[in-house]
């Protein structure tokens, strides 16, 4: 099948009636799912009633290659055939060769080393813990970061209606105002900070990248005051943003720890920490921490068909045309609730200048696509690295009507 031909409706009312089984058997944590999905072919998924969607959200930011990806579904099939999972008392070829193939990429020096999870999450609770081993109390994060739901990972995630209804959490965790310089040194000068977190763009934040200047702060003095720097790159990772890494894009800067998950997988849950040099290497030891699932043969299996994919096809490079493309095509519409365009890459938020963010995606469902408001002004699309600038076009054509008839009265 084509990727535009559709499959048949499941039957008439489907969706309906999965949403209603949907309430009655799982958790409330996501509230009413939008549409029931059944199937997702490159760029395209389809509901049970046979609409087609553009995905630029990408199960958020998950879905590198897209749906249905032939080396990745054939990867997995290969090794599903072979071996699947061994726990992490036996090694595997391909969880050593992923290990291998992320050093490289992150250009990691001799001495460093990697641990997977199965999370963004799990990724960051291994940081987190890591930082806790360097036996100093403080830990630094940022205003508007978001770096998980557990409760290490909550605990050094900004926003208050997250993290208040789970209070106590752990504790030694401080909130810093993003490129306030300072700040970072006043709170890193008593010499006790064990770590400082980032993400080099925050996503839940609106997509809101932290800059050169301040990234480069953030390495300087916390190198000064011998603090790791963790760079949380589970959303910017893996070609997000046109290079392998976000922080890349900055010649010389390298972290201390950098967490992975999302697109790593491309769909299959895998999450991993990188850790630069054997100090850091040295950090956790034997027993001190583990998991049942991490880097497992299925999961590296499907990250070494990502990555191979990737630099096979040269993606970095057409994500990055791909994303500058779509900045100048949703800039040139000139349009009054169009305040900018953030982000690199096919990482981007589209500020508006009115918070109408959330009927903006409601319009676009309607109208065959997926995107997302992390915040009340500003609409996110992940797409796969693979979609085309034609592809992308469908949407920065629909975006006016789609501005129009979410905006109030007089605004549009």
């Amino acid at each position: 099948m084509s990727e535009q031909s559709a499959p048949a409706p499941v039957r008439a009312g489907a969706d309906e009636d999965l949403a209603v089984r949907y309430g009655e058997a799982l958790l409330p944590v996501f509230g009413t799912p939008q549409r029931v999905l059944v199937r997702g072919e490159g760029v395209h998924v389809w509901d049970t009633e046979g609409k087609q969607y553009l995905d630029l959200l990408a199960g958020i930011a998950v879905n590198a290659l897209g749906h249905a990806h032939p080396a990745l579904s054939a990867a997995l099939t290969k090794q599903m055939g072979t071996l699947g999972h061994v726990s992490n008392f036996f090694a595997s070829a391909p969880q050593i060769e992923l290990a291998e193939k992320l050093l490289t990429l992150a250009g990691a020096p001799a001495g460093s080393g990697v641990f997977f999870a199965n999370s963004g999450t799990e990724a960051n609770e291994a940081a987190f813990k890591i930082a806790r081993r360097t036996g100093r109390p403080r830990i630094l994060a940022l205003r508007n970061s978001f770096h998980g739901r557990t409760m290490g990972a909550l605990a050094l995630t900004w926003k208050e209606a997250y993290r208040a209804p789970f209070e106590p959490l752990p504790g030694g965790v401080e909130f810093l105002e993003v490129g306030d310089e300072q700040a970072l040194a006043e709170a890193l000068a008593p010499g006790d900070v064990a770590a400082v977190i980032a993400e080099p763009i925050q996503g839940e934040a609106g997509v809101r990248p932290l800059g050169e200047q301040y990234l480069r702060a953030l390495r300087r003095l916390t190198r000064e005051h011998g603090t790791l720097l963790i760079l949380d790159e589970v959303q910017t990772g893996i070609g997000r943003t046109g290079h392998w890494f976000a922080h890349q894009a900055i010649e010389g800067l390298q972290p201390d720890v950098m967490t992975l998950a999302k697109g790593l997988g491309g769909g299959f849950p895998i999450g991993a920490v990188i850790s630069f040099g054997p100090e850091v290497h040295d950090l956790l030891q034997p027993g001190q921490h583990g998991t049942t699932f991490g880097g497992n043969p299925l999961a590296s299996a499907a990250a070494l068909a990502v990555l191979g994919t990737i630099l096979e096809d040269d993606l970095l490079e057409h994500v990055r045309a791909v994303g500058a493309q779509l900045e100048s095509d949703v800039l040139a519409l000139g349009h009054p609730l169009i305040e900018g365009v953030r982000g690199a890459g096919l990482l981007r938020g589209i500020g508006l200048t009115a918070p109408i963010a959330p009927q903006v995606v409601t319009a676009a469902l309607e109208a065959g696509f997926i995107l997302n408001a992390p915040d009340a002004s500003t609409l996110r699309l992940a797409p796969p690295l693979v979609i085309t600038t034609a592809q992308m076009d469908t949407f920065v054509t629909a975006l006016p009507a789609l501005l129009e008839a979410a905006a109030p009265e007089g605004e549009n």
